[in-house]
């Protein structure tokens, strides 16, 4: 097989409003893969976004969450146990990996995938938090915390909103801000602008919902608020087309 992808390439030419596709590999999975202006990224849909199995696993975490375990079993609790520099990095590459991923989930709408991918970085994060050796490492994934948090509950909430269960997207997006609320204060630039804007966000999307009444085009808006916040004004642009016509559809409140 050549290693020249001149022709996959060429198949399938960089289009900002044709990035993302989800194809069937030869095996038969489906696989995601993103069109960039210099190449194709595929992610794995399930599993690790790059397919790999580290340490023989389904991901780093569930190694180091066997070996707390482990601990735990042979010493009767878990003090004692730390995670080096080493298991940080590992861990730190493994999020990054996700977060990828869930952005793009989030992208086309598969809100189920992001909670996953969100809610499996969070456990990252409390794993890290807990049993870090480095304050440094600890400050340096723990300060992306408020954004991870935020993501989750939006991912959960559409979930909700898409079910018509509109008390339980309202809570989902409570317990969110009073969790970001309730976070140690960490000393970094990163830090500070991501819990402002996520309680921003989270309380500015809580008042939205509260205030109408549940619609497609309620829960449209709560992506498109998501999209500008996050800068993808490509997918602002497309939501705000489909706004308008689910508008144009749906009787006006009195």
């Amino acid at each position: 097989m050549s290693a020249d992808i001149t022709d996959i390439l060429r198949e399938w030419e960089f289009d900002s409003d044709n990035q993302i596709r989800i194809i069937q590999a030869e095996d038969g999975r489906q696989v995601l893969q993103v069109r960039q202006p210099m190449g194709i990224e595929q992610y794995e849909l399930d599993g690790r976004p790059d397919g790999k199995k580290p340490f023989g696993r389904e991901s780093a975490l569930e190694e180091f969450q066997a070996r707390l375990e482990s601990y735990r079993t042979a010493h009767g609790g878990e003090e004692g146990f730390a995670l080096s520099h080493e298991d940080f990095a590992a861990l730190q590459g493994e999020g990054v990996l996700f977060y990828f991923r869930y952005l793009v989930l989030f992208q086309i709408g598969d809100f189920i995938r992001t909670a996953r991918d969100t809610e499996h970085n969070l456990n990252l994060f409390a794993l890290v938090e807990r049993f870090i050796d480095s304050d440094d490492d600890r400050k340096e994934l723990l300060q992306y915390k408020p954004y991870v948090v935020r993501m989750n509950a939006i991912a959960r909430a559409m979930i909700s909103l898409h079910k018509e269960m509109k008390s339980a997207a309202e809570d989902i997006l409570s317990s969110a801000i009073s969790a970001i609320e309730d976070m140690h204060d960490i000393d970094t630039p990163a830090f500070q602008f991501e819990r402002v804007r996520s309680l921003n966000y989270l309380k500015a999307t809580l008042k939205q919902i509260h205030e109408k009444k549940g619609s497609a085009a309620d829960s449209l808006k709560v992506e498109l608020q998501s999209a500008i916040d996050d800068e993808d004004y490509e997918r602002a642009a497309a939501l705000r087309d489909r706004i308008q016509e689910l508008d144009v559809k749906e009787p006006q409140e009195e």
